[in-house]
């Protein structure tokens, strides 16, 4: 899905800093063309990942659903969370369950936008039964992040910002200006727009068209399994005296 699998570790890679500094410099820039469509990423991951669309639930619907099945325990909940996740994004026909927004024109492939919208809703979920109120721009701006994996990091700290605690659970729960959220969220997108079709996403399918479905389902899961990893460490503590949404 155009992730690089040492995203989601701790360790510096010269590439990744570049990429995320050209990425903030872009979303800071009012020249840059591609504003149009990184703003469209941007709000289609918030609306159907996050706020959920058509049959595509909410991140709140599923963290309750999935809390309410296990009786409140939060550790029980999210294991299900995963589970779940990691199960459409193996699923060949998972994106029907988008109910027709998987073909807004966003500039990603659909099934680009498939795998991040189930990204999104995923680490969203956590936060939320994690305690973090997901109408909060904040915490809206930090799942967002939880997608870029470790450089997120970075993205922050070339914005002059900074996780408190090193986590995105400790950014979430600050009260930020919204004009550098704003030029956090749009790094994020440019930073996807930047990696779609590059990597294993871009070989896979095309190379092998007869065996690209199976091929990338099996992907998709494993890199799917790699977020999952990164979000319940970076939302890991449970937040008290944030009302939830």
């Amino acid at each position: 899905m155009g992730f690089i699998t040492s995203r989601f570790g701790r360790g510096t890679d010269t590439k990744a800093v570049t990429d995320t500094r050209g990425a903030l410099e872009q979303a800071e820039d009012p020249q840059s063309g591609a504003h149009g469509a990184v703003a469209r990423v941007v709000q289609s991951l918030l609306e159907i990942g996050i706020d959920g669309r058509g049959r595509f639930t909410s991140a709140s619907g599923t963290a309750d659903a999935a809390l309410a099945k296990h009786h409140g325990d939060p550790d029980r909940a999210i294991d299900q969370i995963v589970r779940d996740h990691l199960a459409l994004a193996g699923a060949s026909g998972f994106l029907t369950n988008l109910g027709g927004f998987a073909a807004m024109t966003v500039s990603l492939p659909a099934n680009v936008l498939g795998f991040y919208a189930l990204a999104t809703r995923m680490a969203a979920s956590v936060a939320r039964i994690r305690g973090h109120d997901l109408s909060r721009p904040e915490v809206r701006s930090s799942v967002l992040l939880s997608l870029v994996g470790a450089d997120a990091q970075d993205l922050l700290a070339q914005a002059g910002m900074s996780a408190p605690s090193g986590r995105l659970a400790g950014l979430a729960t600050q009260r930020l200006p919204a004009p550098a959220l704003m030029v956090v969220n749009k790094a994020v997108g440019f930073r996807i727009l930047s990696q779609a079709g590059k990597g294993v996403f871009a070989r896979f399918g095309k190379a092998v068209p007869l065996v690209g479905g199976a091929v990338g389902a099996g992907m998709d899961v494993w890199l799917l399994k790699q977020l999952a990893d990164h979000v319940r460490a970076e939302f890991a503590e449970q937040v008290t005296g944030e009302a939830r949404d």
